[in-house]
């Protein structure tokens, strides 16, 4: 029985994965205008930040979206389908968990950031 309580989910899960990405598509935010100094500015900020995310997770999307909103250019890694990913981001982490907003500094030290809610708040220093 739970196998297929588990196969009718995924099997939703497929049908609605194309609804999302389109959903994303059509709903993406036009990203903030900078001049090219105030952007190279923010891209030397941003370029130490790499988000693992799957395409379609709703709060990766909701993550993505922001990311877009600001017109951030953030390294974005997919945990689903790249096992090295995957790996990474369960050792560094210590969890298979999207979206993760993986912050090194200048020292090199890591930082893992989980939540949607989190990661959207740490990327609005930017704006």
């Amino acid at each position: 029985m739970r196998f297929l309580i588990r196969y009718f989910f995924r099997s939703i899960r497929l049908m609605l994965h194309p609804f999302m990405l389109l959903w994303e598509k059509l709903t993406t935010p036009k990203g903030m205008i900078r001049s090219p100094e105030v952007q190279q500015v923010v891209d030397r900020q941003t370029s130490h930040l790499v988000m693992y995310q799957f395409r379609t997770c709703p709060f990766c999307i909701k993550a993505r979206r922001e990311m877009r909103r600001l017109s951030l250019n953030i390294e974005l890694r997919d945990a689903q389908h790249d096992q090295q990913n995957r790996q990474a981001l369960l050792q560094g982490g210590g969890r298979i968990q999207v979206p993760c907003l993986k912050i090194t500094d200048a020292q090199g030290k890591e930082e893992w950031l989980y939540e949607s809610g989190a990661i959207i708040q740490y990327l609005q220093r930017f704006a």
